[in-house]
């Protein structure tokens, strides 16, 4: 009985887009629940106004990156479900075992916007976008095993340049953890381009190896 119950369950790609759209969605909405309005009391003319929302610098930019990095992770998602013919349970649990890292961002994003100048601060949110790009290499490499990728895609340049772009994303963003040895600034700007190039890609690539 429990044979073929992990045979039938997890069937439903249409049901696995829809929990990854809800998680998505509430990640990326957390993200503004960390940015804050300066307290009134503490704002009695213009300047202390603007010292206020310049203080805030930080944590709007960990929630642009952030922003960005849930943004190019949902698509890349999304992007693989429309290539897979069916889905089977281990992928299933591959999926959520993916959307629990994605459920980590707010977390990572706080933790870095808090601790802006600290390694540790920075690896930790290198290693959160590390753990969402193991899951969703792994997802691909068992649908590819499993016999769930539509046959179309198989052995096309497309699933190809879909691996392909997992892994060159992953390098650049270890890349970028590692400037963190000089400054965690420069890591931050590093993994910032590097999301922009993803997010605007291919109309303009700083980095013709990203694609």
């Amino acid at each position: 009985m429990g044979t073929l119950y992990n045979r039938v369950s997890g069937q439903s790609l249409e049901r696995l887009g829809a929990l990854a759209d809800g998680v998505f969605a509430v990640a990326m909405t957390l993200l503004i629940l960390d940015i804050h309005v300066p307290a009134v009391a503490g704002i009695h003319s213009e300047s202390d106004l603007i010292r206020a929302l310049a203080e805030l610098g930080p944590r709007l930019l960990m929630y642009a990156m952030s922003f960005m990095t849930l943004g190019i992770f949902w698509n890349g998602h999304q992007t693989q479900l429309h290539h897979l013919e069916r889905t089977d349970r281990d992928l299933a649990w591959i999926h959520i075992g993916f959307l629990a890292t994605v459920c980590l961002v707010p977390f990572s994003t706080t933790l870095l916007a808090q601790f802006i100048a600290f390694r540790t601060a920075l690896i930790v949110y290198w290693a959160n976008i590390f753990l969402i790009g193991a899951w969703i290499y792994g997802s691909w490499l068992h649908a590819d095993r499993a016999g769930l990728v539509r046959r179309d895609a198989v052995g096309t340049e497309v699933w190809t340049a879909l691996r392909r772009r997992v892994l060159r994303a992953q390098t650049l963003y270890a890349f970028g953890a590692l400037l963190c040895v000089f400054s965690t600034y420069w890591s931050i700007a590093f993994i910032l381009l590097v999301q922009l190039n993803y997010a605007i890609a291919p109309k303009w690539k700083f980095l013709a190896w990203t694609e």
